[in-house]
C-alpha cells in the first residue's frame, strides 16, 4: 500500500474522529456522522469533476492539483497520458515510415479489409500505375469490383493463399503481372502485384525459340539417321573398321532425335493453355500394353512386375498425354532399377483422388535432389542418365502433364531402398463432363 493510501486513511480517521467527538459535543451524533460523510462524498464529487473536465481538454497540459489520494491519482493518470501519447508518437512514426517504405516499392500494395468481400483499405501509387486503382473513390470498395476477372474473383475466395496467378494487368493491357495474396495477423491480407512483363516475354522468346530450334534440327537429323543407316548396311570392306564410330553416330543421332521429340512436345504442353483432346481413357487397358512394352525394355536384366490396376477405373484426358507421362515414369523405373529388382505399377481411386503410381527398388534420390527432379535436364548423375539412354526432360514432361489435368506429383525416395512416385487426379475426372474438365485443368494452372 502506498504513502497516499495511509495518508487518506488516516485523513479519514483524523475526520471523522473530530466530527464523533463535535457530535457528542453537541448532542448530535448521527447528524455529525451523516455531514461528514456528505462532505466526504462531495469532495470525491468535486475531484472527479475536475478530473471529468481535465479529460475533456484538447490540451491536457495544466495538471489539476489536490492533497491525498486525488493527487496521486491525477498523477497516475499524467503518467498514464504521457506513455499513450509516446506511443502514437511512436506509431504514427512507424505508419509514416512503412507508407514512405511501400510508396517506394515497384510492386503494387494494397492491404485488404477482414470482412468476406475484401473491402481495400489502404493502397500504395505503384497499385494506382499496374491495377488502375483510384486514391479517392476506391478505399473501402470491394476489389473484385474494381479487377473483374473471374479467375482473379476465384482466386481471392479460395482457401490456399500459398499460390499466385498470372494476369494482364487492369490498367495497361501491355503489361503482365503476377499477383499473390499474403494473410498476415488475424484474417488480415495484403495483396502483392509484380510488373513480370520483362520475364514474360523472355519466356516467350525461350519457348519459341526453343519450338524454332526443335523444328529446324529434326530434319537434319533425320538425314543424319538415315546416312548412318545406309552406311552401316554397307557390306563395302574399306567401311568396315568405321562400323563401332557408325555405331555410337546412329546412339547419339537417335538420342539427340529423342531430345528434339521431348523439346517439341513440352513446347506444345506450354504453348497450350488446356489439352486439345479431352475423352475417357480406359487408363488399364493403357497402363498393360506399357508395362509390356517395360517388359521388352528390360530385357535380360529380368526385372519382377508387379501390375495392379483398377479395370472399372476410367478417366478423361488426353489419352497422348497421359500415356506419355506414365510410360516415362515407368520406363525411369526399368531404367534405374538394377537387375532382378521389383517394379510395382498401381491405379486406383479412393474418396477424393484418382492415383497412378510406380514403386521401384532402385539406388534411390537423395532428399537435396527431390525438389529440383521437375526440372530440365536437371540430372542426379549425370553420366549415368546418359547411359541408360534418358534426355533429362522426361519428368519436365510429367509435370507440365499433370498441370494440364489438375494433377499434383508426389516423390518419395529413400537411398538404397527404392523410390515412389506418385501421380494424384481429383475424382472429378471420373465422370464430369468436357467443358468443366477444361475449366477445372485451366483453373489449377
Amino acid at each position: 500500500m502506498s504513502y497516499s493510501w495511509f495518508q487518506e486513511l488516516w485523513w479519514v480517521f483524523g475526520f471523522t474522529v473530530s466530527m464523533l467527538l463535535t457530535g457528542l459535543l453537541i448532542g448530535h451524533v448521527f447528524f455529525c456522522l451523516f455531514l461528514a460523510c456528505l462532505l466526504y462524498l462531495s469532495w470525491h464529487l468535486y475531484n472527479l469533476y475536475r478530473l471529468y473536465r481535465w479529460f475533456g481538454k484538447e490540451k491536457k497540459r495544466q495538471l489539476p492539483e489536490a492533497p491525498g489520494i486525488w493527487g496521486e491519482v491525477f498523477y497516475r493518470f499524467y503518467r498514464l497520458q504521457q506513455r499513450n501519447r509516446k506511443r502514437k508518437r511512436k506509431l504514427a512514426l512507424i505508419l509514416r515510415s512503412f507508407r514512405r517504405s511501400t510508396a517506394a516499392m515497384p510492386d503494387a500494395v494494397v492491404v485488404l479489409g477482414t470482412n468476406p468481400n475484401y473491402e481495400i483499405a489502404w493502397f500504395n501509387k505503384a497499385a494506382q500505375t499496374l491495377l488502375g486503382l483510384k486514391a479517392c473513390q476506391d478505399r473501402g470498395q470491394p476489389l473484385c469490383n474494381l479487377i473483374r476477372y473471374p479467375k482473379f474473383c476465384e482466386y481471392l475466395h479460395q482457401g490456399d493463399k500459398d499460390t499466385s496467378i498470372q494476369l494482364v494487368s487492369p490498367a495497361n493491357p501491355n503489361i503482365m503481372l503476377r499477383i499473390s495474396i499474403v494473410p498476415y495477423a488475424s484474417n488480415n491480407y495484403l495483396l502483392l502485384a509484380r510488373d513480370i512483363t520483362q520475364l514474360h516475354r523472355l519466356e516467350q522468346i525461350r519457348r519459341d525459340f526453343v519450338a524454332n530450334i526443335s523444328h529446324e534440327l529434326r530434319t537434319p537429323l533425320t538425314v543424319v539417321a538415315g546416312f548412318i543407316e545406309t552406311m552401316s548396311d554397307t557390306e563395302d570392306e574399306g567401311l568396315h573398321k568405321w562400323q563401332r564410330p557408325l555405331v555410337l553416330m546412329a546412339q547419339q543421332t537417335a538420342r539427340m532425335r529423342c531430345i528434339v521429340d521431348d523439346l517439341l512436345m513440352l513446347s506444345r504442353l506450354e504453348s497450350e493453355p488446356t489439352p486439345s483432346r479431352i475423352e475417357l481413357v480406359d487408363v488399364a487397358n493403357m497402363l498393360t500394353n506399357i508395362h509390356e512394352e517395360a517388359r521388352i525394355l528390360s530385357g535380360e536384366r529380368h526385372h519382377q512386375f508387379t501390375l495392379e490396376v483398377d479395370d472399372n477405373l476410367l478417366m478423361y484426358g488426353h489419352p497422348g498425354e497421359l500415356r506419355s507421362a506414365f510410360s516415362n515414369l515407368i520406363f525411369n523405373a526399368v531404367r534405374y532399377t538394377p537387375a532382378g529388382g521389383d517394379i510395382i505399377i498401381r491405379w486406383y481411386n479412393d474418396e477424393r483422388v484418382i492415383h497412378f503410381e510406380i514403386r521401384d527398388t532402385g539406388e534411390g534420390i537423395a532428399p537435396e535432389h527431390l525438389p529440383r527432379l521437375a526440372e530440365r535436364f536437371y540430372r542426379v548423375d549425370v553420366g549415368r542418365s546418359r547411359n541408360q539412354g534418358g534426355t533429362g526432360l522426361g519428368l519436365a514432361i510429367v509435370k507440365h502433364v499433370l498441370n494440364r489435368h489438375a494433377g499434383h506429383l508426389h516423390i518419395e525416395s529413400t537411398v538404397g531402398k527404392g523410390s515412389v512416385f506418385r501421380c494424384d487426379f481429383p475424382n472429378t475426372f471420373l465422370s464430369q463432363p468436357l467443358d468443366d474438365i477444361l475449366t477445372i485443368a485451366e483453373g489449377k494452372k
